[in-house]
């Protein structure tokens, strides 16, 4: 048995990051994989930096962009190679760089950057209907191997993970139908893995919006997950939220396994 770290982080535009110490973050970082979220370019658009970083301490780097030029897009950066690379859904309904699935001798691992619901909820359906494929094929992939799945879920599942629950709960990511819609996920036997550690933590955010000095007076959301299917709890060591990280909007969270 060996122990793994697996990080996610939603970076807000990885060639912005990268101008803020990722480099420096890649280095301190002993992770066995990394699955960054809303990285906005294309894969002729990453920068040499990181594709240098990466061959020379032996990761291996997946792309899967949006059609979209600076939007979305999510990247995997894994230190064993994958045997098999899934980008988007089967139906081809993923066109907005969301979902990338690696598939590795124990285990899967999906990088999904999920729908934000939008102002006035314009996009609640799409982001429902988004939750149901991802749960459909977790469903499937978890009756081979064991699944985690990490990203950007872009919402707050219950009061507590978010500062202001009263003042925010028709808004985006937090509105009723998102958090049932999410809990469903968690009912058909797949665990939040920090809630596991931490059922009545407080003010555990990884989301702070840039206005109003909301990150210094930790007025936060927690909308970044790991989740795995409940047979290999077992296997989870631990589970975290890296706050001190600074240099995008959301900050890193990660779970130990063993392997």
């Amino acid at each position: 048995m060996k122990k793994e770290k697996h990080i996610s982080w939603n970076v807000n535009g990885l060639r912005a990051v990268v101008k803020k110490g990722f480099l420096d973050f890649l280095e301190k970082e002993k992770f066995t994989s990394l699955s960054l979220q809303e990285t906005k370019l294309q894969a002729e658009q990453i920068p040499e930096e990181i594709q240098e970083w990466v061959e020379q301490n032996g990761y291996h780097l997946y792309n899967y962009s949006a059609q979209k030029r600076g939007y979305s897009g999510v990247i995997s950066i894994s230190k064993e190679q994958a045997t098999n690379v899934y980008q988007g859904f089967s139906d081809a309904s993923d066109t907005e760089g969301r979902v990338l699935c690696l598939e590795f001798a124990k285990y899967y691992l999906l990088n999904c950057y999920f729908p934000n619901s939008q102002h006035g909820l314009l996009r609640l359906d799409y982001k429902i209907a988004f939750n149901q494929k991802i749960l459909r094929w977790i469903n499937r992939l978890q009756k081979k191997k064991p699944v985690m799945i990490c990203g950007d879920f872009n919402v707050a599942h219950k009061p507590i993970d978010l500062k202001n629950p009263k003042t925010n709960e028709q808004n985006p990511g937090f509105c009723p139908e998102e958090r049932e819609s999410f809990g469903k996920i968690l009912q058909k036997g797949w665990v939040d893995t920090f809630r596991h550690f931490y059922p009545d933590k407080v003010e555990e955010y990884s989301w702070w919006s840039y206005r109003v000095n909301a990150r210094e007076r930790n007025i936060g959301w927690r909308i970044d997950y790991f989740l795995i299917n409940a047979g290999f709890v077992e296997n989870l060591l631990s589970a975290g939220i890296q706050q001190q990280v600074m240099g995008s909007d959301h900050c890193p969270v990660y779970i130990e396994v063993s392997t």
